[in-house]
Order: structure tokens, then sequence, then C-alpha cells
């Protein structure tokens, strides 16, 4: 008899130990603390910055896209539960029960399939099982919400993608700003140089009698005015810079000098065909994708909600036994309660209120809503390059007008500047030359840079890559 219990209790053993060797090797691989944070890969800073340096910095440090890469590592851990879910579910179960009835001098218990009668006031018992249960035929739940899962996954990652093509697209537009700016603060340098060559040939000629004080006053406002707009614009490039450091996550006190580029070929580069930019951008821009994804995913959740109407059929299989006090030795109760079990369950839904119905048809109202969607981000898509397009060409063509008016505005300003030394023109005449160039070189500074910023745009939505 004691042979038969230590066979019993060895298959026992046997039966859990692979959950106990499970548990212990979750014990064994579990870190011992959560880590705060995960780490950013570690970019040396530049000395100086091209535009492609602050889009590889930003890339690694945006927050924005440090989350959306956090949500696909979760997205990733979802789709291995929904994958998961085609495996059995295995699970161990216990009861122990101690029952006192003082005033009863004998009781009855029902222990697996005996009745159990006892004379003891306390009593102790035991339960102990091995279940496992499988999903047969589920209407196609598992394998659509597994399809679901991988496509919830896919437009996580192109998200991703999404959130850095629009930090380039921020980066870009601020790096331009800035160099517009900055060609904005040297031309005022030139023209506070300008203004005080002309104050100081007007005191010159005040002290020997040809100017009087007032025309003197009248350069000495002009400078002022002059200087007034160079701190102006500083200050504008300084803010520049700082929502520049900010998308980036530099901190405010670092410097950030950009690298000096060469522009004039690219301010007239020639232009992609606007149809030819969009399908370039309808085919490979991820947030096109997604949505196209996005559309693929209420056919599912169609059919997800059509599985409520289909009958499920499942297997389970247990292994069961129990012992009570009282009733003689503990291993033989284990021994005779012994009970394995197989069976099938099979469940037809019938009527559930119409919750079914009505789930179907708010997926079918989903993908509807979700087509709207697609195409107005597609006409939206068409709208933004055909007026970066647009833009680029007339700024191409206000620049070479505006750069032919700088040339005439400059020799116009040196020749009253030459006879205002002379005493051929006065001071009003010169203001006004001069204020004339100012206007001119600002047109062609705004022309130039408002150039450049949608023929990179277009190079984005086509694929291309911009060096500045």
């Amino acid at each position: 008899m004691k042979s038969i219990e230590k066979l019993i209790m060895a298959g026992w053993l046997v039966t859990l130990s692979p959950f106990v060797a499970n548990a212990q090797d979750s014990v064994a691989t579990a870190p011992a603390t959560v880590p705060a944070a995960v780490p950013v890969a570690y970019q040396e800073k530049p000395f100086t910055w091209t535009l492609q340096d602050c889009i590889d910095w930003a890339k690694q440090q945006n927050i924005t896209i440090q989350r959306n890469k956090v949500n696909v590592r979760s997205l990733a851990l979802d789709l291995e539960n929904a994958r998961n879910n085609r495996l059995p579910t295995v699970n161990f179960s216990s009861n122990q029960q101690v029952g006192y009835r003082p005033f009863q001098e004998t009781h009855s218990s029902v222990i697996g399939s005996e009745v159990i009668s006892s004379s003891n006031r306390t009593s102790y018992s035991g339960s102990y099982g091995v279940n496992a249960s499988m999903s047969l035929y589920d209407g196609g739940q598992i394998k659509n919400n597994i399809k679901l899962a991988e496509i919830n996954s896919q437009i996580a990652e192109l998200n991703v993608l999404a959130s850095e093509l629009s930090i380039e697209e921020q980066i870009t537009q601020l790096y331009v700003q800035i160099l517009y700016s900055q060609d904005a603060v040297t031309q005022d340098d030139e023209l506070i140089a300008l203004g005080q060559v002309q104050l100081d040939r007007a005191k010159a000629l005040k002290k020997a009698g040809l100017l009087n004080k007032a025309d003197v006053s009248q350069l000495e406002s002009q400078l002022a005015q002059d200087k007034y707009q160079k701190v102006a614009d500083e200050t504008t490039l300084d803010n520049y810079r700082l929502q520049l450091k900010q998308i980036m996550e530099l901190d405010g006190d670092e410097s950030l000098v950009l690298a000096d580029p060469t522009l004039e070929n690219d301010v007239l580069a020639e232009l992609p065909s606007k149809q030819a930019v969009y399908q370039h951008a309808v085919e490979n821009r991820p947030e096109i994708k997604a949505q196209q994804l996005a559309m693929d995913r209420t056919y599912i959740d169609e059919k997800i909600a059509e599985a409520g109407n289909k009958p499920n059929l499942s297997a389970s299989a247990g292994i069961n036994t129990s012992n009570m006090s009282g009733n003689g030795n503990m291993f033989n109760q284990l021994k005779n309660q012994w009970n394995n079990g197989i069976g099938v369950t099979l469940s037809i839904p019938i009527w559930d209120h119409g919750k079914t119905k009505n789930a179907v048809a708010k997926a079918r109202l989903e993908r509807e809503s979700t087509y709207l969607d697609m195409i107005d981000t597609q006409k939206s898509l068409w709208k933004t390059i055909e007026n970066y397009w647009l833009q680029a060409r007339n700024s191409q063509q206000r620049y070479i007008a505006a750069k032919e008016n700088v040339d005439y505005c400059r020799e116009s300003y040196n020749l009253t500047s030459e006879q205002f030394r002379l005493g051929m023109k006065n001071i009003v005449e010169l203001t006004q030359d001069k204020t004339n160039l100012s206007s001119a070189t600002q047109q062609m500074l705004q022309a130039k840079y408002t150039a450049l910023l949608n023929i990179a745009m277009l190079k984005y939505y086509n694929g291309e890559s911009i060096a500045f």
C-alpha cells in the first residue's frame, strides 16, 4: 500500500513540477528593481550644427518621439498576448478549510464524490486540482484579435516615423528662420556701419559750416532707428534659437551655432512636379500608410463583432483530489479522491438584446468615418504640397526681381552718398535712398529664405534629403 501511495505522490509531483519550475524561473529572471527610465543613446554634440545634425540629435532626444517608441514596445507585448491566447491555460488551485461546530455532535461533509460523517466538532479539509482549458472554436475572435494587434503594432511604428518627419519639418522651418534672422542682423550691421560713416561725414560738414544741426540730428535719429532694428532682429533670432533648442531637447544654456551653408544655388533650384511629389507622398508618407491600416482595422473590428453570433467550443481537462480530517490516512484519501476529467463545452448564442447587431453596425459606421478621414487627409496633403510649390515658385521669381532691385538701390545710394558729400544732394534724399536700400534688401532676404523653406518642404514630401 505504501508503494502505491509513493507512486501516486510521485505522479502528483511530476504533474506539478513544470509549474514549480516555471515559477522558479520567473522569480530568478525577474529584475530586482524596475528601472526609473530608459536612457537615451548618447551622442556627442557637434561644435557647429548642420541641419542634419539637428535632425539626428532630435530623433534621439525628443520626448514625443521617445514616447511613441515606448508605445511601440507596449503594443508589441499586446501582440504577444494575443498570440498566446491560442495556447491552453493551465492553473493549480488549492482550498484549505477549518470548521468548528460547538453544538453539533455529528456532521456530514461532501468531499469529492463521497459523503463523510464525523463526530469531531473541529474538522479540517483540503482540496487540490490542476485544470486546463483551451478554445477550439470562437468564431475567429482569437485569429482576428491577433490581426488587430499586428495592425496596431504597425500603426504605432508608423506613428514613430510620422513624429520623426514632423520633427524634421519643424526643425527645418526653424533652421531656415534662424538663417534668415542671422542675415537680417548682418544686414543691420551693414546699415549701421553706413549710417555711422554718413553721420561722421555730416559732422565734418557741419564743423565746416556746410550743414546745419537739424541735418545732423536727422542722421543721428536714423542711426538710432537702425540700432533699434538690430536689437529687434537679435531678439527674434534668440527666440528662434530657443524654439529649436526646445525641440532638440537641448539645455537653454548650451550654445547653438549653425554651420554657414552656401544657399545661392538652392534658391533657384528646379522645382519638382506637384503631381509627382503628391504621388510619392501618398505612397510613402507614414501618416497615409497608418490611415490605410486603420481602414483595414475596421474590417477586422467588424469580423470580431460578428463573432458574437457564432458558437463557441472549448475543451477542458483536470486532475483533482481532496482530504478531510477524521476520515483516515491523508495519503489514502488523496488516492481515493483522485479524479481525472476531460470535457467539451459548446455555447450557442440565441439572444443578447441586440448587442452583437449594434456592435456590427457601429463597426461599419467606424469604417465610413475612417474612410472619410483618409480622404480628408489626402486632400489636405495635396493642398499642403500645392501651397509649398506655389510659394516656392513665387518666391523664386520675387527673389530674382528683388536681387536686381537691391543692386539698383545700392548703386543709387552710393551715387547719392557721393553727391551728398559734394553738396549736390540734401539729407532727405540721402535718407530716402538708404531707406529704399534697406527695404529692398529686406524683400530680397524674405524671398530668398521663403523659397529655400518651401523647396526644402517639397524635397521632404518627395523623399529627398536636405543639406544646409
